[in-house]
């Protein structure tokens, strides 16, 4: 990757032996297995049996997780936070476990849907919970810094699965209780 990065350095017209340049494919080589991390993880050890029993049957929110991921187009950053709440059935998860969830799908090369529909199946899937909802709220540098360039633009995603797609007054608690103030 360090080679790539210095190829890249000479086909935009730059001398990658220049002091200020010198150490840049290396840097940027380890920021880029840092950035897309998600893809050297395993989701086991991340949860690593962190998975509670508990007679809790109401919904259980963790909101505004921090979340920074990679436009799969550009490889731009979009950065914003992602709000995941579940409606247990027979057992918890550990509530870093959540974050970790984002963070292992976010640090990949991504689309906001994808990403957001990913963290809803993988929380579903391993609490076996009888609702999932997961809403993101980001910023795409693809978007604000090149093409349209409208840095005030925020998207905004949610996938709903069993009861919080199908009940509407789980739903509404969801978003009412993730809205902002």
């Amino acid at each position: 990757m360090n080679e790539l990065f210095r190829q890249l350095l000479t086909d935009l017209g730059e001398n990658p032996e220049r002091e200020g340049l010198r150490d840049t494919p290396g840097r940027a080589a380890e920021s880029m297995r840092y950035l897309t991390k998600g893809y050297q993880e395993d989701l086991d050890d991340i949860i690593n049996n962190a998975l509670f029993e508990s007679e809790m049957s109401e919904m259980v929110i963790v909101k505004d997780i921090e979340m920074y991921s990679l436009c799969e187009h550009h490889l731009l950053p979009f950065f914003g936070e992602c709000h995941v709440g579940y409606i247990p059935n027979g057992s918890v998860i550990g509530l870093s476990k959540i974050a970790r969830i984002v963070d292992f799908y976010a640090r990949r090369l991504q689309i906001q849907e994808r990403l957001t529909s990913e963290i809803a199946g993988c929380i579903e899937k391993i609490t076996g919970a009888r609702g999932v909802a997961v809403v993101i709220e980001a910023k795409h540098l693809c978007m604000m810094m090149r093409g349209v360039e409208k840095q005030n633009s925020l998207m905004t995603t949610s996938v709903m699965l069993g009861d919080m797609r199908n009940n509407p007054s789980s739903r509404m608690e969801f978003l009412n209780l993730v809205q902002r103030n």
